[in-house]
């Protein structure tokens, strides 16, 4: 696939970036050293090879769900400025 001018300012412009000339050039470069590499990642046989979402053989180690702490109400309100009704008051933000 060749990279075109278009191509390079089409990118550049969903990254919202500007790009000079030079970077430009390079960003050119770039992409196709990318595209070649994938072509030469196509070229490998995987056939015979089973998919797998991880290299190691790793599964994930779930615990019970336990509730430490229980609600406290009283501890919680020590600190607040302001309380009422068992709750907190803040300034009001919406009229």
């Amino acid at each position: 696939m060749r990279i075109t001018d278009e191509t390079i300012e089409y990118v550049a412009a969903l990254a919202k970036l500007e790009l000079s000339g030079a970077e430009k050039e390079k960003a050119r470069e770039d992409l196709g050293n990318i595209l070649s590499y994938i072509d030469t990642m196509n070229e490998i046989e995987t056939d015979d090879v089973e998919p797998m979402s991880h290299v190691f053989p790793i599964k994930n180690v779930f615990r019970e769900d336990i509730v430490e702490n229980g609600p406290d109400r009283e501890n919680l309100l020590s600190n607040a400025p302001e309380q009422q009704d068992g709750c907190y008051v803040v300034p009001q933000t919406v009229e």
